[in-house]
C-alpha cells in the first residue's frame, strides 16, 4: 500500500523523503508521522543511499502536530495515554533520525512551527529558504516546548529563552546567525541548492561519513545533549496536565486556531 502523506524517491545516492500534506501546511497526524519513520529506515538501510534529504510540498515545510487531525479520540485522556504515544512519535522518532548512520539535510520554506522542529532538528544540516521561519509558540498551552527540546542547543540559551518566552518566530537570517541553519538560499532555489549540497556530500566515503557524523553526535551526548533531551521529556509531559484542565484547553484551542490562518 502506497504511502498517503509522504513521498520517497532515490536517485545518484540520495533518498528524498518528502512531507505531502501541503493543504494543511503539513501538519503532523499519526499516519504522516509513522509513514516518515518509515521512510527513514528505509532509506537509513538502503546500501544504495548515501545521503538523505527531507523536504515538504507546498508553501510552509510543517505547521507542526496536528491537533484537529480526525483521528479517533478516547473517550477519556490520561497524562499516560499522552506520554506513551509522544514518547514513540516525537521523542523516539526523532532521535531514531539524528543517529541514522548517514548524513541527511533539511530543506525548510515557510513557516516551521512547534512540532516541525522535530523534523528539522534531527537532520545534520538545515537548509532554509529566505521565507523561512521557526517558532515554538506552545507556552501559550502552558506547556514548556516543544517534545523534541534541542533549543539550547540549536539556539544558545539566552536566544532559546527568548523565543520560548515570547512565542515569536526565527528567521531564517537569525537562525543563521545562531548556527541552527547552515544557509539560507532564496525560495526559488531551495530544492536545487540542497541537491547541490547532497551531491558533493554524496560523493564522499560512506564510511568515513558515517563516522564523522558518529564523532560528532557523540561529542554532543558526551556534553549532556541525549540525557537532556530525556530528561527535559519528562518535563514536557508536566505541562500536559495544565493543558487537560479547564484552564488550560481554550488556550489550547487558540494555538489551533492560530495555526489555521496560515493554512
Amino acid at each position: 500500500m502506497a504511502d498517503k502523506y509522504i513521498g520517497y524517491e532515490t536517485s545518484d545516492r540520495i533518498a528524498t523523503i518528502t512531507l505531502n500534506r501541503p493543504e494543511v501546511a503539513n501538519a503532523q497526524n499519526g499516519a504522516l508521522l509513522d509513514e516518515l519513520d518509515a521512510a527513514w529506515t528505509r532509506a537509513g538501510d538502503d546500501p544504495e543511499v548515501s545521503v538523505i534529504v527531507l523536504r515538504a510540498e507546498g508553501k510552509h515545510f510543517s505547521a507542526g502536530h496536528d491537533l484537529r487531525s480526525g483521528e479517533p479520540v478516547p473517550d477519556k485522556i490520561t497524562l499516560e495515554m499522552i506520554y506513551r504515544n509522544e514518547s514513540r512519535r516525537y521523542l523516539e522518532y526523532s532521535l531514531r533520525w539524528r543517529n541514522i548512520p548517514k548524513p541527511s539535510i533539511a530543506a525548510v520554506q515557510g513557516r516551521c512551527i512547534s512540532g516541525g522542529l522535530l523534523l528539522c532538528w534531527p537532520c545534520d544540516l538545515i537548509v532554509a529558504a529566505d521565507d523561512a521561519s521557526f517558532s515554538d509558540p506552545v507556552v501559550l498551552m502552558g506547556i514548556g516546548g516543544v517534545e523534541y527540546h534541542g533549543h539550547t542547543w540549536e539556539l544558545g540559551p539566552r536566544k532559546a529563552k527568548e523565543i520560548l518566552f515570547t512565542g515569536r518566530p526565527v528567521t531564517a537570517e537569525e537562525a543563521e546567525q545562531t548556527g541552527m541553519v547552515n544557509r539560507v538560499v532564496p525560495r526559488a532555489d531551495l530544492d536545487t541548492e540542497v541537491r547541490m549540497l547532497a551531491e558533493q556530500i554524496a560523493k564522499m566515503h560512506p564510511f568515513g561519513l558515517r563516522q564523522a557524523k558518529r564523532a560528532v553526535n557523540q561529542t554532543l551526548d558526551v556534553q549532556g545533549f541525549y540525557a537532556a533531551i530525556q530528561s527535559v521529556f519528562d518535563i514536557h509531559q508536566t505541562g500536559h496536565g495544565n493543558a487537560l484542565s479547564d484552564s488550560g484547553w481554550p488556550v489550547l484551542m487558540n494555538l489551533d486556531e492560530m495555526k489555521d490562518n496560515i493554512r
